[in-house]
């Protein structure tokens, strides 16, 4: 029997645990008030942040501010709804989201269950030009439709090359365990909002007091509602296209508030349509359907849901005249009752109308998963954010509750998450005392409404444009809009404007002179950093750079060493970058990662290297992988470069290697607080 003597530091008994987020430091920064007593009648809890809405928007932002180290005391989360989605509502994610949530380590449940589109194919009428499918000469043109072009659902470089649609109670669900992770309360439910007021003079530090009811069960099985306040440092609007804090802001969605009518129904189906399982855009003489392929079920199988024109002259008729036409006059009360008469089976006979001759049958009847009728113009808010008496943001909206939409394109839940993704981390930063001092204090923070509201702004000009082709008669030519717009709907091609955290490529001119295209893939300032993969120094490792810088709330410093890094030259400028200027800003708020060419010589060791590299970066020194990111981000070999990479992936600055130490320094100058020492 062996005899052995066993010791282990207490410091080592949470490593069996899961892997949580490092929280991002306080620099002087007061730390969250406690809950305080009022007059003998009131009870009043402090929050830095509280959050109304706990759907995708929502749920995302209080699970990034929860990673980012905000605590229970700090952040509260209130929904109306007593559990997440049950049913209906968005289903899709595009790529750039994936990405996101991959680099949350996120995405494993969605890739693993969720249905990926890689396609795209589009039907038109019979009459119609001659099929061209890609790679092929097969043909469908039985009946009344026939099958005209099959593209790639995604057009542009990205590490996840298609859609995936899953139920957006699921999202919901990964989103809200992950937040339990981080915190005990989690989404505070069956909580209503009710009204926000700015008191400043009261609490200048704490202005916003928010009055929300609670709905709670009572030992003898009832339930009673309660009111409630408390008061916050910001307040965060996530509560859909109805939103109650967007109302008590005073502002209005503007916009084209009239569309077709359009019906959706989730369901298993029974058809020889052939192509049942890509997602398609079919128009025929009857109307228009979208065919969006769905995830397996638990009995196996497998969920379609369709987007239907409804034929309101038809419907009309069936319904006797009692429902009006849509038109320009009273066009809300048309639409109204319109609605109104729309049932599941309006919604399957207009299906059968557009796609016949083939056959299209519920499985199991009127029993479908969901069905709606809807009628959604593009409409956006004038403003995202709402400011006190010293102009500092202090209420924010995201979300439907700033920008709403057709749900054709599969952009609702994608944009207002990513409305959160560009939120959370400002917040963050601007709470934790790691933006500059006064005067620009609020200039990180400011930046989100002016970036976030563009991009909505884009996406109402896009999506009436996709609408109006897609309803309309110009369908014939709808597949080339789509291949056009793919940057945009994967958001992956996404661009911000230049500002504080956008600043222009300094010191090389293949990027300078980098067309749209090449953008796409390239480091462009304004744009997402394209994934590529890198071998690992240290032990052979292949890595996704996504995966290795993560979404962790802070600034990465991304250096491609030019091929003669082993020349002294080289070394001094990556000490500077290194030694210099990352310790003038606080710990662990920038994250240097470091790669060397391909084609650069292999036998060296870590004694032929800066001391300050291993120091800094031992598991962050990588060789390009076969070429991938030198070639993809435009930048010489023979020069180098260094990127400044935002806390969301966005590329913010680039400059030639040499260059690099002076532009990063300017560049964090700007958007983060100096070292105490500095």
């Amino acid at each position: 029997m062996p005899v052995f003597t066993e010791h282990s530091e207490e410091a080592r008994f949470g490593r069996g645990k899961p892997t949580l987020a490092r929280p991002l430091p306080r620099i002087g920064a007061p730390a969250p008030r406690s809950t305080q007593s009022g007059t003998a009648d009131e009870h009043i809890d402090y929050h830095e942040v509280v959050v109304v809405g706990a759907g995708p928007a929502g749920l995302f932002l209080s699970v990034l501010l929860a990673r980012y180290g905000l605590s229970d005391q700090s952040l509260l989360t209130i929904d109306s709804k007593a559990s997440t989605l049950e049913s209906g509502q968005a289903d899709g994610l595009q790529p750039r989201t994936l990405e996101v949530l991959q680099s949350l380590g996120l995405a494993d449940e969605i890739l693993r269950y969720g249905c990926h589109m890689y396609e795209v194919s589009f039907w038109g009428p019979e009459s119609e030009a001659a099929d061209e499918i890609t790679g092929s000469e097969h043909s469908e043109t039985t009946g009344g439709i026939k099958r005209n072009k099959i593209i790639p659902d995604v057009a542009v470089p990205t590490r996840f090359p298609h859609e995936v649609t899953i139920h957006q109670g699921r999202i919901e669900r990964i989103l809200e365990e992950d937040l339990l992770q981080y915190s005990q309360r989690g989404v505070q439910r069956s909580s209503r909002f009710l009204r926000f007021t700015l008191d400043e003079k009261t609490d200048p530090d704490y202005p916003i007091v928010v009055e929300y009811e609670v709905d709670e069960a009572c030992p003898d099985g009832t339930k009673r509602t309660s009111k409630r306040r408390v008061r916050t440092k910001y307040l965060v609007g996530a509560d859909g296209a109805h939103s109650e804090v967007r109302k008590c802001m005073n502002l209005e969605l503007l916009g084209e508030s009239m569309d077709h009518i359009w019906g959706v129904v989730d369901l298993i189906l029974d058809t020889d349509f052939p192509d049942i399982r890509r997602r398609c855009a079919i128009n025929s003489s009857a109307g228009s359907v979208m065919v969006i392929p769905r995830e397996q079920t638990s009995s196996g199988e497998f969920l379609t849901r369709l987007y239907v024109q409804i034929d309101t002259q038809m419907l009309s008729q069936e319904q006797n005249g009692s429902v009006a036409s849509e038109s320009k006059d009273n066009a809300k009360d048309n639409a109204k009752a319109v609605r109104s008469a729309v049932s599941v089976d309006t919604i399957l006979g207009q299906v059968r109308r557009v796609m016949s001759p083939y056959n299209v049958e519920s499985r199991y009847g009127q029993n479908v998963d969901w069905w709606a009728a809807y009628q959604i113009g593009q409409r956006v808010t004038e403003s995202f954010s709402m400011r006190d008496s010293a102009n500092d943001e202090r209420v924010f909206i995201v979300g439907d509750a700033c920008h709403t939409h057709s749900p054709k394109a599969g952009q609702g839940m994608n944009v207002s998450m990513m409305d959160s993704y560009n939120l959370s981390w400002k917040l963050t930063h601007t709470l934790f005392g790691l933006t500059p001092s006064p005067p620009v204090t609020s200039s990180v923070l400011s930046t989100f409404s002016t970036e976030r509201q563009s991009i909505a702004k884009q996406l109402i000009e896009f999506d009436s444009v996709f609408s109006a082709m897609f309803s309309g008669k110009e369908h014939k030519d709808f597949h080339e809009a789509f291949l056009v717009a793919s940057g945009f709907t994967s958001g992956c091609g996404i661009e911000y404007d230049e500002g504080v955290l956008k600043r222009a490529v300094v010191g090389l001119p293949s990027l300078q002179d980098a067309t749209k295209e090449e953008q796409q893939a390239a480091l462009t300032p304004g744009r997402r950093l394209l994934n590529v993969r890198a071998k690992r120094f240290a032990d052979g490792s292949i890595r996704e750079l996504h995966d290795e810088i993560g979404s962790c709330g802070r600034y990465a410093l991304l250096i491609l060493l030019p091929a003669g890094f082993l020349a002294e030259k080289c070394h001094s400028s990556l000490r500077t970058l290194l030694e210099d200027v990352l310790k003038s800003f606080p710990d662990q708020t920038i994250t240097p990662f470091i790669l060397y060419p391909y084609h650069a010589p292999t036998s060296f060791e870590w004694i032929d290297l800066p001391t300050s590299l291993k120091a800094n970066a031992e598991m962050r020194f990588y060789r390009d992988h076969l070429s991938q990111a030198y070639s993809s981000y435009l930048v010489p070999e023979k020069d180098g470069a260094v990127a400044v990479i935002r806390p969301d992936g966005v590329v913010g600055t680039v400059a030639a290697f040499e260059q690099g130490p002076k532009i990063v320094d300017q560049y964090l100058g700007a958007v983060l607080a100096r070292s105490a020492a500095e």
